[in-house]
């Protein structure tokens, strides 16, 4: 077995003949930056073999002089004698999620009507006092007998109910009974009803709520994990008050900017466990400093709601995802079972149940269910509006009170600052605005932050193509002016570089493969839309409005956005930002037996258009690849 020695840590690890350099960093416990999923196309995981037996696929990214001084691509060299390797070590994302939780604080422009009322306020977890009759001679009955009688005496007192309920109390709370059950006369008694069965969640003598006076009685947990990011808000399931929220990166991201790379990636066991303890340990870390933050406890924490997309909620689950992108793409489930945290390794109460918001289609999942909940496609109207969730994934719902149709497009990750040269999302350093001198072609722009420019994120990039494109620095095609002089625009055979900053200390440029990219992800935007207004006979003059939710949502300039074909002039003043909805949803429905309701009678009455079935999606997917579009009449006149 050759070993191998990853610098500048020093870690050896022993790796088998003909395995990765990836798959060995990950046995050593380094997190190498794989965007794309290990398919060798990114050039992000490239290292340094310094000495040593590898064996190098060919790859057109790495020139020959790289290759004469040892680079390779870690996902595409494999280890053949011992080996020591320079690796480029994954940024910690752990220095900048204050950042992003600061940047990603959504502004909610939710109708009131839309919220749940304190009428509504019903947690899918109870809370009752039972009081047992205590052990005496002769009575002949287990302590399990007497809490089942209480318990079922209570609920029935309070639900009509409750005597015609089985009981299923986890075996950790059995071993624990004995002792609770003696200590006061009065229990306290956390509970859900599936069907004719109660599930009890918690039980603690009810003397210790007073001792927790200071402190919510019950916590509830609504969660969104994104393909980038995750969000998770504390609640308290008494008020329905947030109590606290915070957001961090999905440690996924090592593994795969989208979903097409993490499914790639989690082909092995190995690395599907990966995947689903990557998620799971970054939940476990925003839960823990929410407690730490406002003093609550993880054990009192009764019940979650999670809002993901259909390929998110495999990997949590450890379920294979790979034929959620193979013909007939048909997914392993769409509605889950109601778990425990305990099956799903969440550090909560064990026997908390975890809800799963219910996915439509291999590419629509409960993010985009979820985020109904926080529009006027979830009531009844007889306006139709068009919902729309830009990330790397684009979901669209478009529909009223009597119909709802829903569709996915791959972007990719350019609006999020994925696939761009010196591309970054969207925190502090990001140049957010660009703005082009009509005259010399020179840049100015603003960064999130007022810092020294370190990247260019989503906005930027659209704020940029849209400027050049208006000043005529760019032809329809995205291809840079050549013919007049300009300081900002290099020249390299056929290829153009766009020079925003030029300071050799803080350069940002942009290359024509940059803009390239952003064409083809507002193209596989807009097709969407075009071809799901086509299927039901719409165009865009007969929507009333349409609602663009997500992170990338609050960044983006409509004008922008309009002017290099993203979104048609028609709806200009019909665009409505509303921020994670993703999230909203589920807290709704984590606080509101009605909202929980809402959420699958919305996934039943969808429609799922799968458009890789679609013929003509390709074609409008070509039309669009120009800017604005070849159809100018939809979109802002240029020059």
């Amino acid at each position: 077995m050759p070993s191998v020695t990853f610098l500048p840590s020093g870690v050896t690890v022993e790796a088998e003949v003909n395995e990765s350099i990836l798959d060995a960093a990950r046995k050593a416990g380094l997190a190498v930056e794989i965007p794309c999923g290990g398919k060798g196309i990114c050039k992000k995981c490239i290292v340094q073999v310094l000495s040593g037996g590898v064996i190098r696929e060919d790859n057109p990214l790495l020139e020959k002089d790289m290759l004469d001084e040892g680079y390779a691509l870690a996902c595409k060299t494999l280890l053949s004698d011992p080996t020591q390797v320079r690796v480029r070590l994954l940024s910690n994302v752990e220095n900048e999620k204050g950042v992003f939780s600061e940047q990603s604080e959504d502004i909610m422009l939710v109708d009131p009507a839309l919220l749940p009322s304190k009428d509504d306020l019903q947690p899918l977890v109870g809370l009752i006092e039972i009081t047992p009759v205590q052990p005496v001679a002769g009575d002949g009955r287990s302590d399990y007998d007497r809490f089942v009688i209480a318990l079922r005496g209570a609920l029935d007192s309070a639900l009509d109910s409750g005597s015609s309920l089985d009981v299923d109390l986890p075996l950790a709370l059995l071993r624990d009974l004995p002792e609770v059950i003696r200590e006061d006369e009065a229990l306290r008694v956390a509970y859900h009803i599936v069907g004719s069965l109660v599930r009890v969640v918690d039980v603690l003598p009810a003397k210790s709520a007073s001792d927790e006076a200071s402190a919510p009685a019950r916590l509830g947990i609504a969660l969104d994990i994104g393909t980038t990011t995750v969000a998770l808000q504390l609640v308290d399931l008494t008020s329905g008050r947030i109590v606290a929220s915070k957001t961090d990166y999905n440690g996924q991201i090592a593994c795969g900017l989208d979903v097409i790379s993490r499914i790639n990636y989690a082909q092995k066991p190995d690395r599907l466990e990966e995947l689903r303890s990557k998620v799971v340990k970054t939940i476990n870390h925003l839960l823990q400093e929410l407690l730490e933050e406002v003093g609550g406890q993880a054990a009192r924490i009764y019940d979650m709601t999670v809002a993901a997309n259909t390929t998110m909620v495999h990997l949590l689950l450890g379920v294979p995802p790979e034929y959620i992108r193979l013909d007939p793409y048909v997914p392993t489930v769409y509605e889950v079972p109601l778990y425990t945290a305990a099956d799903l390794g969440i550090d909560i109460c064990p026997a908390a149940p975890i809800l799963i918001v219910p996915s439509v289609g291999s590419y629509l999942g409960g993010d985009i269910i979820s985020g109904l909940l926080c529009t006027d496609l979830s009531k009844n109207t007889d306006d139709i509006y068009l919902f729309l969730d830009i990330g790397t994934n684009g979901e669209l719902v478009l529909g009223n009170g009597d119909f709802l149709m829903g569709c996915a497009c791959s972007a990719g990750p350019a609006f999020e600052g994925g696939g761009i040269n010196q591309g970054m999302r969207a925190s502090l350093g990001a140049i957010e605005r660009v703005s082009v001198d009509p005259e010399t072609g020179e840049a100015t722009y603003s960064v999130i932050g007022g810092q020294t420019p370190k990247g260019i994120c989503g906005s930027g990039m659209i704020s940029l193509v849209a400027n050049l494109l208006r000043s005529g620095w760019i032809d329809f095609a995205g291809q840079l002016e050549r013919e007049r002089p300009c300081k900002a625009i290099e020249i390299n055979g056929r290829s153009a570089t766009y020079v925003i900053e030029p300071a050799e200390n803080m350069r940002v440029a942009v290359s024509e493969n940059d803009i390239q990219n952003i064409i083809r992800a507002k193209a596989a935007i807009f097709s969407a839309m075009y071809l799901l207004l086509q299927n039901v006979g719409l165009g865009f003059e007969d929507l009333s409005g349409m609602m663009i939710a997500g992170g990338f949502g609050r960044y983006l300039d409509s004008d922008d956005a309009m002017a290099i074909g993203l979104l048609p002039k028609l709806i200009h003043d019909k665009v409505h930002f509303i921020g994670n909805t993703s999230v909203s949803g589920a807290h709704m429905a984590l606080i509101s037996a009605r909202h929980r309701q809402l959420l699958f009678e919305v996934a039943h009455r969808m429609t799922y258009l799968d458009l890789s079935t679609e013929l003509g999606y390709m074609d409008q997917y070509s039309a669009a690849l120009f800017l604005p579009h070849t159809d100018a009449s939809l979109f802002e006149t240029i020059r």
